[in-house]
């Protein structure tokens, strides 16, 4: 067993049956930056990957260009002009004869539509003359082949009309040009006269009625006026608008006033009942008041009497406060009050029958009758004086209804008046702008019938063209063709690494995937020579006591021949890859990692074989178990037979030693194959055998790497981190698909996985090492 290997390093004293302080699963950040963006020195580093697409696209592509350029050639073309000067222009000053032909905005507008204008010029009934000419020399023209090489524009903002016509007979040219300029000079000096001559008829004969039209309206309007002393809506409904405001002012002062007199009214008439039964109780004693209110200021109570009182005293209901104001009622009210003190103090020493206390009552009931008769005076002389108020506001009520009335009676009849005047006023506009239009319209065609009278003038003739205007210049097309190639090409190539997911570079990935880089390896053409040159063949099964106790103890250095097959670079990188692992960690060193890959042919076994040797080569203890019990590779790799293996050591009780193998070429390196595939290789790896075995490994040996199936889609890698320093991942340049590798990464987040980092793996780099 394990157990029994004598330990390789003399300051690492632990229990053979120890298990390693495996880590923590940490929350491990990673990201995978979505970077589109190229700068200039990605764009050539694309560009020089993929040089060979965009010289086949280029190459394409221009050869299509050059067959077009000769299918399509073309003969040359002989294109002549002429121009006519179709309105007369102002002259510079009155002493100078010189036409100013550009349009000068300072002076009137011109008054030919030129558009319009020149479809009247290409229309058949104008081309029919011209075209009988013209077929009797070349009986090919018609008027569309005609119309298709003529061209008619007016040249900027000037009053020139220059006319084109372009043919492969220069001849043919010169004759269609000379024709056309006759036709238009003959149209511009008849038929182009007659019809502006019959405009003015037609106006002249229109003007009295419409100039009648417009008296009318304005009389119509005026009238309007006149009756109704109406101006313009928009004052009107200002007017009226002021004095609803002012009338709601005062209607609203009269409201508030009659109602405050209505409210006295009442009051001094005793419908609001409520002052005339106080101070009746008070007066008459009624029920006992006057026994209750003496009880009560007695007992220094907050009762009735004080309620009542107060309620006098104070003035409530608006009756009180007359009463208060008056001396003699005042004086009244303080005897009575007196008294009522008087009899109540006596009351509590002598009875109600004591004469002390009669003669109190008698000179108290002796002052009600002077009391009722003042309060009486006070009273009708507020009620007088409340009718009196009472009447005058009422008549001004009375005589703001009737203002109300008529601006009710105005505000209904404005919106008819107003609609009526507005009526007449877009009449008459209508009215004036049709006469404006009309006297406008006669004076221009008048003008116009004067220059026409001068008629077009050439200001350049028809002439003969001597060379071609147009011939296909094929240096130029073949130097755009070249450019549009080029173009294309570097279109496609974009296109195509827009649509490629792998990472091409180290930059790239390291830029992209958040994670340390820890070793680079490059592309080495021998590694796939040596494994195609795999033996399979059985070696014996090496007794692990017998290796243990001759061979492993004197590990030393790798024989300089193990890697005379592969480059220095591919050897030196993977010594690099080796220190950085090692380099992770200063307080526990890696002892145990496991390699995989986010999907299937990333190199995944060759790099832990490989990465073994080279530890091996370097002194340790090394152990390399085939944990990929799916497709297993190490063993051809390594040239080991596999009937013995992993899934024969967790499913039986198979000693270690029986399944632990020595590569031909390195027999200091321990190798543990897969063996036989198991119909559940997820069950085997999760077992508690497994644990173990592990545990026993990683106590055995100096570094175990453990090689096992892809991350993407399987469970295998996620049972076995756990219990190791941590993952290490192989991505391949050119082949490992990003999506792939960032959802590998995204799992790995969920379970809380140790990764220690990312090994590049086959770049094809042309940068020499400095040495």
């Amino acid at each position: 067993m394990i157990e029994n290997y004598p330990s390789q390093n003399s300051n690492s004293n632990r229990s053979n049956n120890s298990v390693p302080p495996f880590p923590q699963n940490q929350p491990v950040p990673w990201a995978e930056e979505q970077e589109d963006d190229w700068n200039f020195q990605e764009f050539l580093s694309i560009l020089r990957r993929r040089w060979l697409l965009m010289a086949s696209v280029t190459i394409a592509v221009m050869t299509l260009v050059m067959i077009n350029l000769v299918v399509n050639r073309k003969p040359p073309e002989y294109e002549g002009s002429f121009q006519l000067l179709v309105e007369p222009v102002e002259p510079v000053n009155n002493d100078s004869k010189v036409i100013d032909v550009v349009k000068d905005f300072n002076v009137q507008k011109s008054s030919l539509d030129y558009e319009s204008q020149i479809q009247v010029l290409k229309s058949p009934e104008l081309m029919k003359s011209t075209l009988k000419q013209l077929q009797a020399s070349y009986p090919e023209i018609n008027y569309y082949s005609l119309l298709e090489s003529l061209k008619i524009n007016r040249l900027g903002e000037t009053k020139i009309i220059e006319v084109r016509y372009q043919s492969s007979n220069p001849k043919q040219t010169q004759v269609v040009l000379e024709r056309i300029a006759e036709n238009y000079l003959d149209y511009s000096q008849v038929k182009r006269q007659t019809q502006l001559r019959q405009g003015v008829q037609f106006i002249e004969k229109q003007l009295p009625f419409i100039q009648n039209r417009v008296d009318q309206i304005q009389k119509e309007l005026q009238l309007f006026r006149q009756k109704y002393n109406f101006n313009d809506p928009e004052t009107q409904v200002t007017q009226i608008a002021s004095q609803t405001v002012d009338f709601f002012q005062q209607k609203q002062a009269i409201d508030l006033q009659l109602a405050q007199a209505r409210a006295n009214l009442a009051i001094l008439q005793g419908k609001d009942g409520v002052t005339t039964t106080l101070n009746n109780a008070i007066l008459q004693g009624k029920d006992g008041v006057t026994t209750t209110l003496n009880n009560d200021i007695l007992q220094g109570k907050d009762g009735v009497a004080t309620t009542l009182n107060n309620d006098i005293l104070q003035g409530k209901n608006g009756l009180t406060t007359t009463l208060n104001n008056a001396p003699l009622y005042q004086q009244l009210i303080t005897q009575i009050r007196q008294f009522d003190v008087q009899i109540a103090t006596e009351s509590t020493r002598l009875q109600e029958e004591n004469p002390i206390i009669q003669t109190l009552k008698e000179k108290r009931a002796s002052l009600l009758p002077l009391l009722r008769q003042e309060k009486t005076r006070l009273l009708d002389v507020k009620f007088a004086e409340a009718a009196t108020q009472l009447q005058t506001l009422e008549v001004q009520n009375q005589e703001l209804a009737k203002i109300e009335q008529k601006l009710a009676q105005k505000r209904e009849q404005l919106p008819v008046l107003a609609r009526e005047y507005v009526d007449l006023q877009r009449r008459l506009q209508i009215a004036t702008e049709s006469l404006n239009r009309f006297l406008s319209t006669r004076e221009n065609i008048q003008i116009e019938i004067s220059q026409s009278d001068i008629g077009w003038q050439f200001l350049k003739v028809p002439t003969t063209p001597d060379s071609p205007i147009y011939s296909v210049s094929t240096q130029r097309n073949l130097i755009l063709g070249l450019v549009a190639s080029i173009l294309s090409g570097i279109g496609i190539v974009l296109l195509v690494e827009k649509l490629d997911n792998t990472y091409h570079t180290i930059d790239e990935l390291k830029k992209k995937v958040k994670q340390p880089l820890l070793g680079n390896i490059p592309f080495e053409k021998q590694v796939t020579t040596k494994k195609n040159r795999t033996i399979n063949q059985k070696f014996p099964l090496a007794n692990i006591q017998n290796s243990l106790s001759q061979g492993v103890a004197g590990l030393a250095v790798l024989p300089d021949n193990e890697y005379d097959y592969f480059s220095t670079n591919f050897s030196e990188a993977l010594r690099v890859l080796y220190s950085n692992i090692q380099l992770l960690s200063s307080d526990h060193p890696i002892r145990s990692i496991v390699i995989s890959s986010a999907m299937a042919g990333d190199g995944k076994s060759t790099v832990a074989l490989h990465l073994a040797k080279i530890a091996t080569a370097m002194g340790q203890r090394v152990l390399l178990v085939d944990a990929d019990l799916r497709k297993p590779t190490i063993h051809d790799r390594a040239a080991l037979n596999n009937l013995w293996g992993l899934s024969n050591l967790i499913s039986t009780n198979l000693p270690v030693g029986e399944v632990i193998r020595q590569l031909p070429s390195m027999s200091q390196l321990s190798v543990i194959t897969a063996g036989p595939i198991p119909p559940d290789p997820t069950k085997l790896l999760s077992s508690q055998k497994m644990k173990q075995l592990m545990a026993d490994f990683h106590n055995s040996f100096d570094l175990v790497i453990y090689d096992v199936p892809p991350l993407v889609g399987l469970a295998d890698a996620s049972l076995i981190v756990p219990h190791t320093d941590g993952l290490l991942i192989v991505v391949r340049i050119e082949k490992t698909n990003s999506s792939m590798l960032k959802v590998a990464l995204d799992n790995l987040k969920i379970s809380r996985l140790n990764i220690l980092g990312i090994v590049a793996n086959a770049h094809k780099s042309t940068t020499n090492s400095y040495y």
